[in-house]
């Protein structure tokens, strides 16, 4: 018999399909950022041309709110979700890295200061997020399977058997 996906309440879907699109975008335009600013440990084989830092700060700008409601979705609604270790540190890392982008002034890559502690508390966030989330798939995969994973990117709800 098929394994029965489970059902994921609509509001979760809806965060967690945002965060699926932002996060990674914000990641992609940060490895850009990084790599025609700062570059110390990163360079891309392209030129990237574009103001870079001003998409990755709209993207910030967007995955703001969104963060914002997934952590009180997390907190309340969905608190035993928070059990996984690797839902709570996805979480955490992601309040990290949206806090300290928040922290950040535009123009300090532009004008070369790449010594701010908050723009290194924000590298570090973008590395963890990439392992986070990475430990994050992994374990919805471990526990649950592909039904588990599909059910969060599934547009419609699973069907209740009638059995």
């Amino acid at each position: 018999m098929a394994q029965q996906a489970p059902r994921q309440p609509l509001l979760l879907r809806l965060l967690h399909g945002a965060m699926v699109v932002l996060v990674p975008l914000a990641w992609l335009s940060g490895a850009v950022v990084f790599s025609n600013y700062d570059g110390r440990w990163l360079r891309l084989p392209l030129a990237v041309p574009g103001n870079w830092i001003d998409i990755h700060g709209t993207i910030g700008v967007l995955l703001w709110p969104l963060a914002a409601l997934f952590v009180i979705y997390a907190l309340s609604v969905g608190r035993f979700r928070l059990r996984q270790s690797a839902n709570a540190a996805a979480l955490i890392v992601l309040v990290l890295a949206v806090g300290s982008g928040k922290l950040m002034q535009e123009d300090w890559l532009r004008n070369g200061n790449v010594d701010h502690f908050i723009y290194h508390l924000h590298l570090l966030a973008w590395l963890l997020i990439a392992a986070a989330v990475a430990w994050h798939i992994q374990g919805v995969i471990s526990r649950g399977g592909v039904a588990l994973a599909s059910s969060m990117v599934r547009l419609k709800p699973a069907k209740r058997s009638s059995s």
